[in-house]
């Protein structure tokens, strides 16, 4: 449905970059023109969403390179500096602090609306699998970025964390003294994860890119797993994305701003306010809530080369799902017994988190236990069966037909139903 391109420069000077640089007709073929169902709710805004975080946590943490001192002497001291001496320098921190857990919460909701709408499906393996890796990539440089103020939870979340790279046979003490830069976390580890937090979010841009120009070769999954057919069941990417992008980003920036002036210090932990010393450990280590759920399948394993094992696979798993899930049917809005299945899971995520802040001790270890093997049992047992055994609802024949068929109802029911009624069909 992309077609040729429509682009007309209108003006001598656009002529002249079109015929040498074909950069305007890019930008107006991909953000302008390009077609995209004309069903999309407001769930496929987060995309945009994601990318303004982006661009605000790579121009505040910019500015805040610029005052930010990497040493385990006066880290912590800087970023206090930063707070009392630097021009609106509470809020370049507070908007940077924050803003990673702002982006947390977009990209989980994008996941989740992509297992939901089956957007790991062919032919779309190439963007599912660069989403997964933009995810890793995300939490390496959330990790190395909590650990920079130097504070209590941050010192002793890296020992923790790195310390967990020993237990890979042969290879894994080279890699944690590498880590290190010594023989324990110190001013080179610092110096370390500085550079790379400052690299990574350059990286997260080139995939990002690459990304959407996956998404621009597939086209847009849409609620109804229906590809487009006809010029009817697309419409232009402006003005219609654009506004109710736009919507979502405003809404989605009043809730950034809520927690930015009224509860900035709410998602951080009290012992990270605190200088780190060595010589005193937290009477519970946690790290950032975003890595709550996948802290919990490491410590459900007693053993510590288990646990990092299936922490890793918890993640690596994702880059099978569109080899895992056997149905034919894309959208969960057609399978009942996958949405429902669905929702369990949301819901397994959501107390592995819970239990992930809980200390390792009484009921909470069982508990994480039976969360974790749900996990798994979920994607490698549950995804696969579901395409034998489950038996879809009919979908429409085409994404202006359930589009037409939901108005004809009144909105009562799925557009499956609709679509599939005679009635209603009319």
């Amino acid at each position: 449905m992309q077609g040729t391109s429509e682009y007309q420069p209108r003006t001598g000077i656009e002529r002249w970059i079109d015929s040498r640089m074909p950069l305007p007709r890019l930008m107006y073929d991909s953000f302008i023109a390009y077609p995209i169902p004309r069903n999309l709710n407001y769930s496929y805004a987060f995309g945009a969403i994601l990318s303004l975080v982006l661009v605000v946590q790579i121009l505040t943490g910019v500015v805040l390179a610029m005052h930010y001192a990497a040493n385990s002497a006066i880290a912590f001291n800087s970023v206090e500096q930063i707070m009392r001496d630097v021009n609106y320098g509470w809020l370049l921190r507070y908007m940077h602090a924050n803003g990673s857990s702002m982006f947390f919460i977009a990209v989980y909701i994008h996941m989740f609306r992509g297992l939901y709408y089956g957007s790991y499906k062919a032919p779309r393996e190439i963007q599912w699998i660069l989403g997964v890796i933009l995810f890793l990539l995300m939490m390496a440089t959330a990790f190395m970025g909590y650990v920079l103020p130097w504070g209590q939870m941050s010192f002793w979340g890296a020992t923790v964390i790195t310390n967990l790279f020993s237990a890979i046979p042969l290879v894994g003490e080279g890699i944690t003294h590498w880590l290190w830069g010594g023989f324990a976390v110190g001013n080179p580890t610092l110096n370390r994860f500085f550079s790379l937090h400052y690299l990574l979010p350059f990286m997260i841009v080139g995939v990002v890119i690459l990304h959407v120009w996956a998404f621009h070769v597939t086209g847009q999954t849409n609620p109804t797993g229906v590809e487009p057919k006809s010029r009817s069941d697309v419409v232009p990417f402006t003005p219609h994305a654009t506004m109710k992008d736009a919507v979502a980003m405003v809404a989605f920036a009043l809730f950034f701003a809520w927690f930015l002036f009224y509860l900035p210090n709410y998602l951080g932990h009290p012992d990270n306010y605190t200088l780190a010393n060595p010589l005193v450990t937290p009477p519970h280590i946690v790290p950032e809530w975003y890595f709550l759920p996948f802290y919990a399948i490491l410590r459900a394993i007693p053993s510590k080369l288990g646990g990092v094992i299936a922490m890793f696979a918890s993640i690596i798993v994702l880059f099978f799902l569109p080899w895992l899930d056997r149905s034919k049917v894309q959208s969960a809005a057609y399978r009942p017994l996958y949405r429902i299945f669905f929702w369990i899971f949301v819901v397994n995520v959501i107390c592995l988190g819970y239990f992930g802040a809980k200390p390792p001790e009484g009921w909470y270890v069982l508990a994480t236990q039976l969360l974790t093997a749900y996990y798994f049992v979920h994607f490698l047992i549950i995804f696969p069966l579901l395409g034998y055994i489950e038996k879809p609802r009919p979908r429409p024949t085409s994404i202006t037909e359930a589009v037409l068929s939901k108005h004809k109802s009144g909105g009562g029911g799925t557009p499956a139903e609709a679509a599939a009624s005679p009635e209603r069909r009319g």
